[in-house]
């Protein structure tokens, strides 16, 4: 710190966007070998212990705008993914639900999420998972963080 001005070392944020930046670009690698981008696998993931949801409430769950999940939701159905179809309670509404395509490739981009996060993290011993873990939920219910991280 010869000018007196912190290091970027010196910072948390640092290393939890380095730490960040890696294990989501390896876990984007893995899906999008998939044919699906982390955003879609989100959204696929929201709807895969539900019933037929509306994009509305879709988009409230994930903290994103309408119109995002709508772009997301014609990708995925474009890759015969998901389907939307009508309301039966409302009949002016939409809703959103995984096709049986997207109900089988769910779990399997599940798995992969689950092997990146051991990739990265299985070397700690179980406390300091914990705690890592535990300090992070601190740190989102301090802050009020709702929007699920989607890039």
């Amino acid at each position: 710190m010869r000018s007196g001005v912190s290091d970027l070392t010196d910072h948390l944020g640092y290393w939890l966007r380095l730490v960040s930046n890696h294990v989501s670009q390896g876990f984007a690698r893995k899906v999008e070998a998939r044919g699906v981008t982390v955003a879609e696998w989100v959204l696929m993931r929201q709807l895969l212990d539900t019933e037929p949801l509306a994009p509305s409430r879709l988009a409230a769950r994930m903290g994103m705008t309408r119109g995002a999940v709508t772009k997301l939701a014609d990708r995925l159905i474009a890759k015969s993914l998901l389907e939307r179809a009508s309301n039966p309670r409302d009949g002016r509404g939409q809703t959103l639900a995984l096709t049986a395509t997207g109900r089988a490739l769910t779990p399997e981009l599940a798995a992969l999420a689950d092997a990146n996060d051991a990739e990265f993290f299985d070397h700690l011993a179980s406390d300091d998972r914990a705690a890592l873990l535990r300090l992070l939920r601190s740190i989102v219910d301090k802050r009020g963080l709702t929007a699920l991280p989607v890039d």
